[in-house]
């Protein structure tokens, strides 16, 4: 019980406390900075966030296909632990 009190005070001291970060790269802020003195918007932006979307998505893809290999697998592990009904005895 004094685990989840703690872990519940931790969480809500998180919660309640606002701090602004501005998290980004060198080479990436120093690429966008560049960009944008030089008019190339649209084409870099959409660049960047295809390339934020394909580092947020790829841990999830493998993990999803690890799970699914590791489904089918414990299937077929069953289905071969299963006695056939077609016993003679």
């Amino acid at each position: 019980m004094k685990v989840f009190i703690k872990t519940l005070f931790v969480a809500v001291v998180l919660l309640l406390t606002n701090v602004d970060s501005w998290a980004q790269c060198a080479m990436c802020r120093s690429t966008l900075e560049s960009n944008m003195s030089n008019g190339e918007t649209a084409n870099f932006a959409a660049g960047l966030n295809f390339g934020i979307l394909y580092l947020f998505f790829t841990p999830y893809l493998l993990l999803a296909v690890i799970a699914f290999f590791w489904y089918r697998n414990s299937r077929k592990n069953v289905k071969n632990l299963r006695p056939s009904g077609n016993r003679s005895w």
